[in-house]
């Protein structure tokens, strides 16, 4: 499908939409992470944003951290934020990590100081979602149900979640908090599928077998949490890129004969391996190359096969039992 840009006078995709949770928010199946925004000049960051526009995206993740801030600055000053293109995109942020003092914080006033910061910011009156962003073995959900319940009643945050919480933690806040938790944003790609792994090996005493999140993928698909990807084309814990990496020729070897039939990049492949999933995920891509984040769009029109996407499970590595 195509529809009129709003931006340019030029006509874009539109990508496949899924809505986040039961939010009632349909949102482009492939989000834009802008963590790395802040090393861009503003002219740079705009032609990123209208890149990532152009293509359908209209889903921006940001936190507090990224850039110690700057990097939601930069974002509203490239794109000249107004009321009329701001109805147009959905911007989410994070809190709770207090980076120069090496703790977190799910505080009330944290909280609320914090989407006060992002809103400024971001130059919004509003923020469509708000993540807890990592979790605080400190928190005492009454705080974090306060600051939600006075956001969502000034009408500053819209809708909740979490990111990098299993199950047991999403329940405690669930105690208190009133509001429904509609995402867990969770590092997952092809070289990232522990949630996976452990659900394929149960009862198996092998490594795989291991369940080191609580069961996050099924109790997300349950309880109507949608998945948020984060590091989609990242091995390890940002050790590095798996796509043209010598250090894997044989998961490369099938990503790049898929891609050939299919008339796409490595990239789109990788993408839409996560989104083949039936838990419905969102893939955050983090580029700030616009080759990339066009050919990132691509995937949301790729649906893999069954067969094509354990070919490339297994050519990462993994064994079926």
């Amino acid at each position: 499908m195509i529809k009129y840009s709003y931006l340019e006078k030029k006509v874009v995709l539109k990508l496949k939409q899924i809505e986040i949770g039961k939010s009632g928010v349909q949102a482009s199946d492939v989000a834009l992470g802008c963590m790395r925004m802040a090393a861009l000049e503003e002219k740079e960051a705009a032609k990123v944003v209208h890149t990532a526009l152009d293509n359908g995206i209209n889903f921006f993740d940001h936190a507090d951290i990224y850039g110690d801030g700057k990097s939601e600055e930069i974002f509203a000053n490239a794109i000249e934020m107004n009321p009329t293109i701001r109805e147009k995109m959905i911007i989410q942020t994070k809190c709770g990590i207090r980076k120069q003092e090496g703790t977190f914080d799910f505080s009330k006033e944290h909280i609320i100081a914090s989407v006060e910061g992002s809103l400024k910011r971001l130059k919004t009156d509003y923020i469509d979602f708000l993540l807890l962003h990592r979790p605080d073995t400190l928190v005492e959900p009454e705080e974090v149900a306060a600051a939600f319940s006075e956001l969502e009643k000034s009408g500053k945050v819209r809708h909740f979640g979490v990111s990098n919480q299993n199950p047991l933690q999403i329940e405690l806040l669930k105690t208190a908090v009133e509001q429904p938790l509609v995402a867990n944003q969770l590092q997952f790609g092809v070289m990232h599928t522990g949630m996976i792994d452990a659900g394929l090996n149960v009862n198996m005493q092998i490594d795989p077998g291991l369940v080191r999140d609580g069961g996050i993928l099924e109790y997300s698909r349950i309880h109507n949490m949608t998945i948020q990807a984060w590091s989609p084309f990242q091995y390890g814990f940002f050790e590095g890129v798996f796509l043209d990496n010598d250090k894997f020729p044989e998961l490369n070897e099938v990503i790049n004969r898929i891609a050939a039939e299919k008339a796409v990049t490595n990239t789109a492949i990788a993408i839409a391996f996560i989104l083949r999933h039936p838990a419905k995920m969102q893939a955050i891509i983090g580029t700030m190359n616009t080759e990339r984040i066009v050919a990132s769009a691509k995937a949301s029109d790729i649906t893999l096969s069954r067969q094509e996407w354990y070919e490339i499970y297994r050519a990462a590595g993994n064994k079926l039992p």
